[in-house]
């Protein structure tokens, strides 16, 4: 939403089925993290992304994608394995 443009907290509410003071909270937190920037214009305050935050969150997130897609990949090869012997066992009945 705010990714296109910056919008107000006001236009941001009116989208969501939440009272505008959640919408404010979400929006500090949000702005907390990093993950927006919020501008005074007058009395209204716009939001408008900045997701350079979230390649440091890909990165980290990366290392642990890695260990368990191996993970499953052997649980994978595991059950395939198991399933092979079951119906193995099952042709010799």
């Amino acid at each position: 939403m705010i990714a296109a443009q910056p919008l107000n907290v006001n236009a941001i509410a009116e989208k969501f089925d939440v009272s505008r003071q959640a919408i404010s909270l979400h929006v500090r937190i949000l702005h907390e993290c990093g993950l927006i920037a919020v501008t005074r214009q007058g009395r209204e305050r716009y939001c408008a992304a900045t997701l350079d935050a979230l390649g440091e969150v890909s990165a980290w997130i990366a290392q642990y994608r890695q260990h368990w897609e191996k993970r499953f990949d052997k649980l994978e090869d595991y059950l395939d394995n198991l399933q092979k012997s079951k119906q193995h066992v099952q042709r010799k009945k």
